[in-house]
């Protein structure tokens, strides 16, 4: 990109690093005005405490809704921040909680460390799903052959494969999720594809991958949008949407009252992402995830734009951390450090170059949001 045609919003960090980023005449990005229109109402209604009433309403509702069951509701725990404060949450509000983690052979010893004090401490029952490592490694080792930008996919695919799973095993009827406009609302579309997408998943694994996946989990589109939450009554829930959700405080509050130790990243509980935000994104296709992560504080409120521009004009890593990180992988994923660095010296691939029901989905949204329209209720981007 030359210097000519680079632009930064002037009231977030986002940037022309997004292809799809446009810019009006004051020079606010469209990010900032799809926010201030979709998430704003929702983050100001939560902050301001008149989401509350809301949300006792909705866990009255939960706990109807599972009064025949075990559980009222079922979590995903990976011991990141969001993860962490939905399981301290739900415990406050007296849902009988199940907890699932998916390990998918790159936790790190903090998170371990971090998962084990808070489901001690809280005295919630869980369960984790340890994935079939030959099968893992071969389809992670296909995503980064393929050359898409997400290719941190096998994970995010698997964990919610397996919440539904699990959900359905124990007749739990709902999926409380930590999912929140107030610190990631903002990611663009265009930095990478949706990891929901099994077709896809398929399709790069048989063309880069060996390994038969015979365990590996997945969710079909069917799956996931008419068989769990239609036949099997199975409903997801962001309840961190009805809070006032403020980073910081949230941190401090798990770290307190859970012994949480931070991880010095978002979502760097797991190794390959930390290396994958930090190293591979920003290396092969000039993406940095942190523009997305700060920026979306900044439009709820929580960060200056001269914090954030501080904050980016460090390395997204420590360079002996990345370095330590890439040597890592390498040989978790059974590869020299030579055939890792022609692997991440190929030419990247836009995730349209492998097939996908990428119209299936969009077919969705504009259903949906026709669907909320008529209803009269604002349409928010999940």
């Amino acid at each position: 990109m030359s210097s000519a045609s680079y632009r930064i919003c002037t009231r977030c960090v986002m940037d022309t690093s997004d292809p799809d980023i446009s810019f009006d005449a004051d020079g606010v990005c469209s990010h900032c005005r799809n926010y201030d229109l979709q998430a704003k109402p929702i983050v100001d209604r939560a902050a301001s405490g008149e989401a509350k009433k809301d949300l006792d309403a909705l866990v009255e509702r939960i706990k109807r809704r599972g009064r025949r069951a075990q559980y009222d509701c079922i979590i995903g725990l990976s011991g990141g921040v969001d993860s962490t404060y939905v399981a301290l949450k739900v415990k406050e509000y007296g849902l009988r909680t199940l907890a699932v983690h998916f390990d998918s052979g790159w936790n790190s010893e903090l998170a371990v460390g971090n998962i084990e004090n808070i489901v001690k401490r809280l005295g919630i029952d869980h369960v984790t799903f340890v994935v079939d490592w030959e099968e893992m490694r071969d389809l992670q080792l296909a995503f980064l052959r393929s050359g898409v930008a997400n290719c941190d996919t096998p994970t995010d695919h698997a964990f919610l494969a397996v919440l539904y799973r699990v959900a359905s095993r124990h007749g739990i009827k709902t999926v409380i999720t930590g999912t929140n406009f107030a610190t990631e609302f903002i990611l663009p579309r265009a930095w990478g594809y949706s990891p929901a997408d099994r077709v896809h998943l398929r399709a790069i694994h048989k063309r880069f991958g060996h390994v038969p996946l015979r365990n590996y989990p997945t969710l079909g589109f069917f799956q996931r949008y008419f068989y769990y939450p239609i036949l099997r009554g199975i409903r997801t829930v962001r309840i961190l949407n009805y809070l006032p959700y403020v980073k910081d405080d949230v941190k401090r509050e798990i770290a307190d009252t859970l012994g949480w130790r931070d991880y010095g990243g978002k979502h760097h509980e797991s190794i390959f992402t930390r290396f994958f935000q930090t190293y591979y994104l920003p290396t092969k296709f000039g993406y940095d995830k942190r523009r997305a992560h700060l920026s979306s504080l900044i439009v709820s409120g929580q960060l200056t734009r001269e914090e954030a521009l501080a904050s980016l004009s460090a390395l997204p890593n420590d360079p002996d951390k990345i370095g330590e990180d890439k040597s890592f992988v390498a040989k978790k994923l059974g590869v020299s450090d030579a055939e890792f660095d022609c692997i991440m010296a190929e030419p990247p691939h836009s995730y349209r170059d492998y097939p996908t029901e990428e119209w299936l989905y969009g077919l969705k949204d504009r259903v949906w949001a026709l669907v909320k329209r008529m209803r009269g209720i604002t349409v928010a981007r999940i």
